[in-house]
């Protein structure tokens, strides 16, 4: 791992955080607390604060009010070496086209200082099943294969805190089916996940924990009571106040 013991945490929370883009609000004193072992699933309308949320979490957003606490302690606190416990899959998959697979997770694992590289990348490759195309370049690749390569990317320095912007974007079923094998993984592997989804389907069943968001608003709901798609339904149906 590219950090020490000392940066390692088992919860993250989230203490009456704020942000504001000039006057529109994004989040609005939002509380929650994530521990490891879990996947958590962020449904909301677009620009409800989900992506937000996922940007403070990975200390890419600085909170305009309240903090985060990995551990125990903030970002401020844990410096740089933050950086190299959390993993993070958005909507730019930070890939390299103009390199083949191998190449790419080669880089970002060397810029993580990972030791063991070669068994790294070979490791990463099985996963995302395109050891048949590890020597490719990537600007041949599908969208599918392409989400594939970058959810290990993003995984490679084998992070505590992952954090996925519609990771089921543009993957088969096929596809989607490793994707959940992969989190299942994580979550009996002692990571925290928490996923930014529209894709009740391949959630349902797949989720602990059930977080919806609406104009900058968290409301938890049951993950184990009926559809998950009708119980957001209802709830988005409700006043909030």
């Amino acid at each position: 791992m590219a950090s020490g013991p000392a940066c390692d945490f088992s919860t993250v929370e989230v203490v009456d955080v704020s942000r504001h883009f000039g006057r529109r609000r994004a989040l609005a004193k939002t509380s929650l607390t994530f521990t490891a072992g879990s996947v958590a699933g962020l449904f909301g309308p677009n620009g409800a604060g989900k992506s937000t949320l996922l940007g403070v979490l990975s200390t890419l957003v600085r909170p305009t009010a309240g903090e985060v606490r990995y551990g125990g302690q903030t970002a401020a606190v844990l410096g740089d070496e933050l950086r190299g416990r959390i993993g993070v899959l958005g909507h730019d998959l930070f890939l390299y086209g103009d390199l083949s697979a191998r190449e790419n997770l080669e880089f970002f694992a060397r810029l993580y200082g990972l030791r063991n590289v070669p068994e790294r990348v070979a490791q990463a490759l099985t996963h995302a099943r395109l050891e048949d195309r590890a020597n490719d370049r990537v600007a041949a690749f599908s969208r599918g294969l392409r989400q594939r390569l970058a959810l290990e990317r993003a995984l490679i320095h084998q992070p505590r805190l992952v954090l996925l912007d519609e990771p089921f974007t543009g993957l088969d079923d096929e596809s989607a089916g490793l994707l959940t094998a992969r989190l299942r993984g994580l979550r009996e592997a002692g990571a925290i996940v928490l996923m930014a989804t529209h894709d009740f389907e391949s959630a349902d069943g797949l989720v602990d924990r059930v977080i919806c968001l609406k104009a900058g608003r968290v409301r938890e709901i049951d993950a184990g009571r009926g559809s998950l798609r009708e119980q957001y339904r209802r709830t988005m149906a409700e006043a909030w106040s």
